[in-house]
C-alpha cells in the first residue's frame, strides 16, 4: 500500500509518501513545497496546487492524507490554512485518489502513542519507524510523513490486520514513551 500525507500550509506545504505491508514502512519520497513569499496569495495556492498534482501523478499512491485543522493562530491564519487545505484536498480527488483527514492530536496518538507530543517526538517517531539516520527536514516533510503513518496505523482491512498479527521485535519501541536514546 502506498500512503501519501500532506502537512498544508500557505508558505510551505509539506509532503510525504511511503510504501507498506502493515508493518514496515518504508520512505518513497518527502520534502516541502515552498509557495514563493513575494507573490500574490493566489499565485502561492496554484502553486501548491501544481506541485501537489505533479507529486500525486509521481508517485501514485493508493490514498492521500491531509491534516484537518481544527484551530489557528488566529482568523486571517485559519483561513490562509484552510485554503491550502482545499487546494490540497483539490489536488487529490482531481487525480482520483481517495482522501482522509485526521486532526493533529489523532496522528500525534497514532505516531507517538500520546496526543499532545511536541514536534521533537513526532519526528524522532518518524525516523524510528521509517529506519532513518535523521529526522526529515524540514519539520513540515516530518510531519506529512507522520500524517501518512496515522493512516497505515488507523486503516482498517489488511493493513490493519497485517499490523495487530505481527509479533513485536524485541526492543524495538512502538511509542516514544518506550524509545530510550
Amino acid at each position: 500500500m502506498r500512503v501519501f500525507g500532506v502537512d498544508p500550509g500557505s508558505l510551505r506545504t509539506g509532503y510525504g509518501c511511503i510504501d507498506t505491508d502493515g508493518t514496515r514502512h518504508r520512505l518513497v519520497a518527502c520534502g516541502a513545497i515552498a509557495a514563493p513569499a513575494g507573490e500574490a496569495f493566489p499565485n502561492r495556492l496554484l502553486a501548491i496546487y501544481t506541485a501537489l498534482g505533479q507529486m500525486l501523478r509521481r508517485h501514485r499512491p493508493d490514498c492521500v492524507a491531509v491534516e484537518n485543522v481544527f484551530h489557528a493562530a488566529n482568523v486571517r491564519s485559519a483561513l490562509k490554512l484552510g485554503h491550502a487545505r482545499g487546494v490540497a484536498l483539490l489536488a487529490a480527488v482531481e487525480g482520483g485518489y481517495p482522501v482522509v483527514e485526521y486532526t493533529p492530536a489523532e496522528i500525534k496518538l497514532a505516531v507517538v502513542g500520546y496526543g499532545r507530543a511536541e514536534k521533537r517526538q513526532v519526528g524522532e517517531m518518524v525516523r524510528l519507524l521509517l529506519g532513518l539516520a535523521e529526522v526529515p527536514e524540514p519539520h513540515d516533510a516530518a510531519d506529512a510523513l507522520a500524517i501518512a503513518i496515522c493512516h497505515v496505523h488507523n486503516s482498517s482491512g489488511p493493513v490493519r490486520a497485517a499490523a495487530t498479527a505481527a509479533p513485536r521485535a524485541k526492543g524495538v519501541p512502538r511509542t516514544w514513551r518506550e524509545y530510550r536514546p
